[in-house]
C-alpha cells in the first residue's frame, strides 16, 4: 500500500475514536461545543505528524504499532480505566481464550503502570507475598506502561498451572524484584463469620461484593438475634471485586431511607440509588467498617453510603478510589474501546474515583508502619501504597480499633 493511503487509512482510523468521543451523528455533522469541534480539527495535525513520521523518521516505521500507540494513549489520557482494543486484542478478550486461572490479584492502572489492588488470601499471589500498592513494572516481557489495562487483565490470566513471570517495584523500593508464580482457578471463601465481645459484636469479612456472597452477609444479618446488645463489624479491607448492584444491595441491608450513591456520565442522566426500606435488615445497630488501601469499586460504595448516612464509622486507611462505569464500543476494523461513560459519587456528591473514601478513624496498617529499606534509589517507579512483605506476627491494630469502637457504643 503507497504510504500516502496508509496514512489516509489510519487518520481516518483515528477519526472514528475521535466520533465516540465528539458525538459526530449519522449524518456526518457533529453535534458538539465549539471546544470539541477544535478538538475534531486536530485530525488534520495528526495526519500531518504521521506524515513526518513516515517520510522523516530515522527508519521506516511500523505505522500500525504507531497508531495503536496514539490510540491507546488517547484512551489512557482520560483515564485509567479507559482502553483501546487492536482488532486481534478484542478477539481475544470477547472469547476468553486465555483462560479462567490467575494468581490472585485485582489490578489498576496507576501511575502509569499496572497497580495490585488487592491479593486474595492464600492465593499464588498471596503466597508470594505480593500486596496492595505494588507495581507491576513487567508481566513476562511486556512493560504494563505500553499496554491497556484490559490487556494487563488478560495477560495475568491463563491455563491452570502456567507460569507466570512478573517484574515487581515494592513499596519503598525502587530496584525490581522477579517474581514467578502458577496460575490456578481461585475460589473465595464463603464470608468469615467471628463472634467477638461476649457475642455483641459480629464479625463479617467477604472476599467478593457478588451475588453469593452478599446473600451469605444477608443470612448472617437475618439470623442475628432482634433483642440484645447486638453490633455488626464488615471487614472491607481488601475487597476489590465484585459488582456495584450487589454494593447497592449490600448497603440497604442497613438504611431504611437515603440516598446510597448517584451515577452519572456525559450522556447519562444523573441517577440517584435511594435504599428500600422493605429491604433493609438492620437499620439500627451500630455499625463499623473497616477499610484499607485494597477497598475498592462495590467496597467503596458500601462504605460511603454509610459513612454518609451516618450508620457506620470507618476505621482505617483511605480507600483505593475506582468507581467507575465501562461500555466497550466495537470498531468498524474490529477494534474496540473501553470507556468510561459515568462515575458514582457518594450520598454527600464526592466522587470516588481517584478519590477513595478517608475514614473518621485512621490507623495505619502493620505493614505501613514497616522501617524503610535503605536500597531507594532513582530510575523506576515508587510505589505510592505501602505494603511491604508480611510479618510472621502481626497485631491487628485496625480491628483492635473497631472493636474497641463499638464496644463502646449502645446498642
Amino acid at each position: 500500500m503507497p504510504k500516502s493511503s496508509k496514512i489516509l487509512l489510519l487518520a481516518v482510523s483515528a477519526a472514528l475514536v475521535l466520533t465516540i468521543f465528539l458525538g459526530v451523528n449519522s449524518s456526518g455533522v457533529s453535534a458538539a461545543t465549539t471546544p470539541q469541534d477544535g478538538a475534531y480539527r486536530q485530525i488534520n495535525v495528526y495526519s500531518e505528524v504521521l506524515r513526518h513520521i513516515q517520510s522523516d523518521y530515522v527508519t521506516d516505521p511500523n505505522i500500525t504499532t504507531v497508531t495503536n500507540g496514539a490510540l491507546r494513549g488517547l484512551l489512557e489520557s482520560l483515564d485509567s480505566d479507559s482502553s483501546y482494543l487492536t482488532p486481534e486484542d478484542y478477539k481475544i478478550y470477547k472469547a476468553g481464550q486465555t483462560g479462567k486461572a490467575q494468581v490472585g490479584i485485582n489490578v489498576a492502572k496507576r501511575y502509569g503502570y499496572a497497580t495490585v489492588i488487592s491479593v486474595v488470601p492464600g492465593s499464588p499471589a498471596d503466597k508470594a507475598s505480593l500486596a496492595d500498592g505494588d507495581i507491576l513494572e513487567a508481566i513476562g516481557t511486556q512493560d504494563t506502561r505500553d499496554v491497556s489495562l484490559a490487556m494487563i487483565q488478560m495477560l495475568l490470566e491463563g491455563t491452570p498451572g502456567s507460569e507466570l513471570s512478573v517484574s515487581v517495584v515494592r513499596p519503598r523500593r525502587s530496584t525490581p524484584e522477579k517474581l514467578t508464580m502458577s496460575r490456578a482457578i481461585i475460589s473465595l471463601p464463603p464470608v468469615a463469620e467471628t463472634m467477638y465481645e461476649n457475642s455483641s459484636i459480629l464479625y463479617l469479612k467477604p472476599g467478593i461484593l457478588d451475588h453469593d456472597h452478599v446473600q451469605q452477609i444477608e443470612t448472617k444479618l437475618k439470623a442475628m438475634p432482634k433483642a440484645g446488645n447486638k453490633k455488626v463489624l464488615l471487614d472491607l479491607r481488601d475487597v476489590a471485586a465484585g459488582d456495584m448492584t450487589e454494593a447497592t444491595r449490600l448497603a440497604n441491608f442497613f438504611l431504611r431511607t437515603g440516598t446510597i450513591a448517584t451515577l452519572e456520565g456525559q450522556k447519562m442522566p444523573k441517577q440517584t440509588i435511594t435504599a428500600d426500606s422493605g429491604k433493609a435488615l438492620n437499620s439500627t445497630a451500630p455499625v463499623a467498617i473497616l477499610v484499607n488501601h485494597g477497598t475498592a469499586g462495590p467496597a467503596e460504595l458500601v462504605a460511603a453510603a454509610l459513612l454518609d448516612n451516618k450508620r457506620a464509622e470507618l476505621v482505617g486507611e483511605k480507600t483505593f478510589g475506582e468507581g467507575a462505569q465501562q461500555k466497550t464500543f466495537e470498531l468498524p476494523d474490529g477494534a474496540a474501546l473501553i470507556l468510561s461513560v459515568a462515575k458514582y459519587q457518594t450520598p454527600s456528591g464526592k466522587k470516588i474515583e481517584d478519590e477513595g473514601i478517608t475514614p473518621g478513624i485512621q490507623v495505619a496498617s502493620a505493614a505501613d508502619e514497616a522501617p524503610v529499606t535503605d536500597d531507594d534509589s532513582d530510575g523506576a517507579p515508587s510505589a505510592a501504597t505501602p505494603s511491604p512483605a508480611k510479618s510472621s506476627v502481626q497485631v491487628d491494630e485496625q480491628l483492635t480499633k473497631a472493636i474497641d469502637l463499638l464496644k463502646a457504643k449502645a446498642a
